[in-house]
């Protein structure tokens, strides 16, 4: 892909109103985490995640596109944060299938609690997701909390078929990939839940189910494609305090970044084959010499700006989109937010 015209910085709208509908969101969240027995290895691990210093990006997004299209923050509310549950939900697991050492700064609750607990804990912070879902009834009615619990079964569905893509890459040390390949992993593991799922259902909230959801759809899509890929490279290049989680943790568990793509196409045969050697075992087989090769032949090919570069074109292919999708709405704070994302999500640090 050929990078787009670069774009200004964003405003502080994104962050007053992650802070604003964040704040909002998890004191919500905070009602559904149990305090009762067994603490030590279920509802005190449970807690974990969610009262970390996270961006809340999925529940505001929810909330702002709901308001954008006329809904008020309590009726969309309850979706919001069973969407964040589920959102820590995966992280857990994530963290377990992945190996990995940190999130949002701490040790990962692998790592803490260890792997059998940790599982237990995702499981449990799904459950709990059921809650507001069902809690909906009480402000929607029950025909529209069925239809947020068939988006939500849907993206849930989504997401896993996505983890699994993702899984077995990395199991099966697949390395014929494509740029598209790695696309349509992320529309289903990152992008439906991330982007999809919270405005096709704030707008169904704000609207009644009232409106058709194929341009939100797209929308989402390239939204939060840019913001996975954006996420990888900070992997490679974030500042370690401010990113939050393992810098070059991708590399140490093998992903198939669109990084690690572009360099599956243009190492020379020698280089590949000791790729595919570097990338064959478990992380706890990887060493330190073989993360930084690989890492020394991306900068080499200019893999990171590749993945840059296609950043840019998905964001500007959702800054066309905004324009169908969302044209009719009257101006409003939450409706310009939207449109802010498209350039919060590269230049996020």
């Amino acid at each position: 892909m050929q990078p787009v015209e670069r774009v200004d910085q964003p405003s502080c709208l994104v962050v007053e109103l992650l802070n604003e509908y964040g704040a909002i969101a998890r004191s919500a969240v905070e009602r559904y985490l149990e305090r009762r027995e067994p603490r030590r290895h279920l509802y005190d691990p449970v807690a974990d995640y969610p009262l970390r210093a996270g961006r809340m990006l999925r529940p505001s997004l929810l909330i702002a596109a709901g308001r954008a299209f006329g809904a008020s923050v309590e009726s969309a509310l309850s979706s919001a944060v069973a969407l964040e549950l589920l959102h820590n939900a995966f992280l857990v697991h994530d963290d377990v299938e992945d190996e990995g050492l940190e999130r949002r700064g701490r040790p990962t609750l692998n790592v803490l609690h260890g792997a059998p607990v940790a599982v237990n804990v995702g499981d449990a912070l799904a459950a709990l997701a059921l809650r507001p879902l069902l809690d909906n009834r009480q402000v929607l009615g029950p025909r529209l909390t069925l239809r947020v619990f068939e988006e939500a079964e849907r993206m849930i569905r989504e997401s896993i078929e996505g983890q699994a893509i993702e899984l077995g890459w990395r199991r099966d040390n697949v390395v014929g990939l494509r740029d598209d390949d790695y696309l349509r992993m992320v529309l289903k593991k990152t992008c439906s839940y991330t982007t999809i799922f919270p405005i096709r259902v704030g707008a169904l909230i704000g609207t009644r189910d009232g409106v058709p959801l194929d341009h939100l759809t797209r929308f989402g899509f390239f939204l939060g494609a840019a913001f996975q890929i954006q996420d990888d490279v900070l992997n490679l290049v974030g500042d370690a305090k401010r990113y939050g989680k393992e810098i070059d943790g991708d590399l140490w568990e093998g992903k198939r970044t669109l990084m690690m793509i572009r360099l599956f196409q243009c190492a020379a045969p020698p280089e590949l084959t000791r790729l595919i050697d570097a990338l064959g075992g478990s992380r706890s087989e990887r060493t330190g010499l073989q993360v930084r090769w690989m890492r020394g032949r991306m900068d080499w090919y200019g893999c990171v700006e590749h993945a840059r570069a296609a950043a840019h074109a998905l964001a500007g292919a959702a800054r066309h989109e905004y324009g169908i999708a969302f044209r009719d709405l009257p101006e409003s704070r939450d409706k310009r937010f939207l449109w802010e994302l498209t350039h919060w999500v590269l230049h996020r640090s």
